[in-house]
């Protein structure tokens, strides 16, 4: 059947079928299916109840967050071999914190937590002592929104906190190896690829 050709020596046509079918999703979206496609008055009611009542236990909830990556950095202080590793966890924490603190009424949790994010990414360089430090600084940081319960963009105690972090990233920015003083940290969160 390899060499199956016609009578003629060539190959015979192939037969390509394309097969269309509706996209039922998109008319039931859009109101097409048969149904209103809209969401309910009711339900997005529902939606926003839950929702403030999320936000009501936002800060003690995050404030658990906050206490694992308090504990992570003690690790980075009394396990320096496991850096990396920590590092990793901290990362991810901060991960899931970023968008977590706008949507309850916290932007300066997600601000903290998308620094904090953006200063963690893995690397092979060396991890510094300085570099724990700045760990620290934006769990103090964070821990200061929370026990105030600042929300909002805080005002002028949160512009204190900004200030206060910012002060610290340029303080143990400036004091690192220079292993990691090849590795800028912006803190307007761009990352350069490195090469």
């Amino acid at each position: 059947m390899a060499n199956a050709r016609n009578s003629s020596g060539k190959k015979p046509p192939t037969i390509v079928r394309y097969y269309r079918f509706k996209n039922r999703l998109k008319e039931k979206t859009l109101g097409l299916g048969g149904g209103t496609g809209a969401v309910s008055d009711e339900a997005l009611r529902r939606a926003q109840e839950a929702l403030e009542s999320m936000a009501e236990d936002y800060p003690d909830w995050v404030n658990g967050l906050v206490t694992e990556l308090a504990n992570y950095h003690g690790r980075c202080v009394d396990t320096p071999e496991r850096r990396h590793e920590i590092f990793a966890e901290i990362h991810s924490i901060a991960h899931d914190m970023q968008g977590q603190g706008g949507t309850f009424g916290y932007p300066l949790i997600s601000s903290f937590a998308e620094s904090l994010h953006s200063f963690t990414v893995p690397t092979k360089n060396e991890i510094t002592d300085n570099m724990i430090e700045l760990v620290k600084a934006h769990i103090d940081a964070m821990r200061a929104v929370i026990r105030g319960r600042v929300s909002g963009d805080g005002g002028k105690i949160g512009a204190e906190l900004q200030g206060s972090l910012n002060e610290a990233i340029e303080r143990y920015k400036n004091r690192t190896t220079e292993d990691v003083a090849e590795q800028t940290y912006d803190y307007a969160f761009q990352q350069t690829p490195r090469e």
